[in-house]
């Protein structure tokens, strides 16, 4: 009895292969491969040559090659944290591209570059208020939410190399808090500018000590990062929109974190904006 010669694997035998390597090999959620830093410099060069330019006339002027692929990539990654905007050839500085390469808004502008990238963002709300895990939990944590496996390394220095530049990093590598930034002077109000004893404006009594978490005090006694805080919020009379709500409680919500032990553990709160379907 011969034997029945060997049949082709089917497609149906095939595709799960095929799936396979596509999912070792290419993410499901977009990150840059440069860090933040080295996008804000392709920034500033699109700056110096007027917030306009051909991807060749930059190239040029960084000293680089226009079709090699570093530089290919940092063209990504300036567009993935919103600084630029591409079409045909043509670079674009965007509004937050404007304020990374401006020395008075560069701190608060690239904390919200780094939320504009995807994989940031989910590991930011993922982890916040908890310590990061190591490497090899941080890689996973990538992994399961889109980065391809061969590529979780590389996903994981950008990162944090971000992380850092953005100020997320302000109370240590091991956890995630959003950055403070003090209210410029001139867009202060008549309240802020005033001291603390002036009696045109009533001081707010801390409830606690008044001490900060590495034992400083703020004006009229607050603790540095709740002072902050309360510097950020804008005048009354000025509309203040939900989502810039939501930032600002998300903040008070990391600052909490910072401040005080006792959470339990594995939760955290979440600030969501809903719209009432009613009105």
């Amino acid at each position: 009895m011969s034997a029945e010669p060997l049949k082709r694997p089917t497609e149906s035998m095939e595709e799960p292969q095929k799936s396979e390597k596509a999912e070792r090999g290419r993410s499901r959620i977009e990150w840059p491969y440069y860090s933040l830093d080295e996008a804000s410099k392709l920034a500033k060069g699109i700056f110096d040559l007027g917030g306009n330019c051909q991807i060749d006339q930059l190239a040029g002027h960084l000293s680089q090659t226009a079709t090699g692929g570093g530089f290919r990539l940092k063209v990504q990654a300036a567009r993935t944290f919103g600084l630029v905007n591409s079409a045909q050839g043509q670079l674009t500085l965007t509004d937050l591209g404007s304020e990374i390469v401006d020395p008075d808004g560069d701190r608060q502008a690239k904390a919200d570059a780094f939320m504009r990238v995807p994989l940031y963002s989910a590991i930011y709300e993922q982890f916040k208020g908890k310590t990061l895990p190591g490497i090899i939990g941080l890689e996973n944590a990538m992994v399961h939410l889109g980065v391809a496996i061969k590529q979780k390394d590389k996903a994981r220095q950008a990162f944090l190399r971000s992380a850092k530049e953005a100020g997320f990093f302000a109370f240590g590598a091991s956890k995630l808090v959003f950055p403070i930034f003090p209210v410029p002077i001139h867009e202060r109000t008549p309240k802020e500018t005033q001291g603390p004893e002036s009696s045109a404006s009533p001081t707010l009594q801390a409830t606690g000590s008044g001490k900060s978490v590495n034992g400083s005090e703020g004006a009229g006694g607050l603790d540095p990062l709740i002072q902050g805080l309360l510097n950020k919020l804008p005048d009354p009379s000025i509309p203040w929109t939900l989502e810039g709500r939501r930032k600002w409680l998300q903040l008070a919500l990391g600052i909490l974190d910072v401040m005080y032990t006792g959470a339990e553990e594995g939760k955290s709160l979440v600030v969501n904006v809903e719209i009432d379907s009613a009105k």
